[in-house]
């Protein structure tokens, strides 16, 4: 059964998404999560758990940041909290949790994500051995390689894929932006998301790099962003099931719409109703949604693994 993941801005477009389809809220705080596009706090966590619980869906709160002293001191009483709330799902990419859920004895299950580090099976099927439920695959895994992988994947686990959205394909824990604000001399410059601020390479004005900084340091964005709808049945047939879409960039009601899209997009797959019409159809809409400021392609998925080094 196909499993869609969608991140959230607001507790009404949660209950919207919700409605959409979406199987997973994907939500957390900036403390503890990476690249959020809102901060949530306990007791939104909870209002939003509890409107998933009553529509029979789920909760994953990010915990992927990387937990140094100052985040440790708070993570256990965050972590009780969590369960006492009953989310669903966390995502880690700090190993040090694992510790701590243990010793707390935190029964939340857990999905591994590093971002961009998970390119095989043999990492998956090592955290899975360790108690995770699954992990999120790396961005640049062509499906070439993803082919290799799901056959080699152990028994009730599984990776997530990215099928929409943007994708980070750098985070540095240094305030990059206002290291470089500093050394210029600027003071008081945004440096959030919001600002729209972007990186282009030389001789090439139409790059569009994304970049903003949070408490957790720098992030950098792909030139385009992800749209893998004309390539769902090539997941769907070899068992990656498991699809995240973020909305980070997107307007949060064109947002919901999409979701929408691909939910429709699980139901012809489910049924064999998928086919050609269907799929160029729905990946019109999905372009027509899309902020027309940010580009859209299949990322990695068409590279032969040769040219994926």
């Amino acid at each position: 059964m196909i499993e869609l993941t969608a991140t959230v801005a607001s507790i009404e477009q949660a209950e919207a998404l919700l409605d959409a389809g979406v199987d997973y809220l994907y939500i957390g705080s900036n403390h503890f999560g990476l690249y959020l596009k809102t901060n949530f706090e306990l007791e939104e966590i909870k209002i939003m758990t509890q409107l998933a619980h009553k529509k029979g869906k789920g909760v994953t709160v990010a915990m992927n940041a990387m937990m140094h002293a100052d985040k440790m001191k708070d993570v256990r009483s965050y972590l009780h909290e969590l369960e006492r709330i009953g989310v669903d799902r966390i995502e880690i990419g700090d190993a040090g949790l694992l510790w701590v859920l243990k010793e707390e004895n935190i029964q939340i299950p857990f999905i591994y994500n590093t971002q961009m580090t998970i390119t095989n099976a043999r990492q998956i099927n090592f955290w899975t051995q360790r108690g995770a439920i699954g992990a999120t695959l790396g961005r640049e895994v062509p499906f070439e390689e993803m082919e290799k992988l799901s056959e080699r994947l152990v028994s009730n686990t599984f990776a997530e894929v990215l099928v929409y959205g943007a994708t980070c394909i750098h985070h540095s824990l240094r305030p990059l932006l206002q290291n470089y604000y500093n050394y210029i001399q600027m003071d008081g410059q945004e440096i959030n998301r919001e600002r729209g601020l972007y990186l282009a390479e030389p001789k090439k004005p139409d790059t569009h790099y994304s970049i903003f900084e949070d408490e957790n340091g720098t992030y950098v964005f792909a030139n385009n962003d992800v749209d893998l709808m004309l390539k769902l049945n090539d997941l769907y047939r070899t068992n990656f099931k498991h699809w995240k879409l973020e909305g980070l960039y997107t307007d949060d009601v064109a947002f919901i719409e999409i979701v929408n899209c691909f939910a429709q997009a699980r139901e012809h797959l489910e049924n064999g109703t998928w086919n050609e019409k269907v799929a160029t159809e729905l990946d019109e809409r999905v372009r027509k949604l899309h902020p027309w400021q940010r580009g859209l392609d299949e990322g990695f998925f068409n590279y032969s693994s040769d040219d994926v080094k």
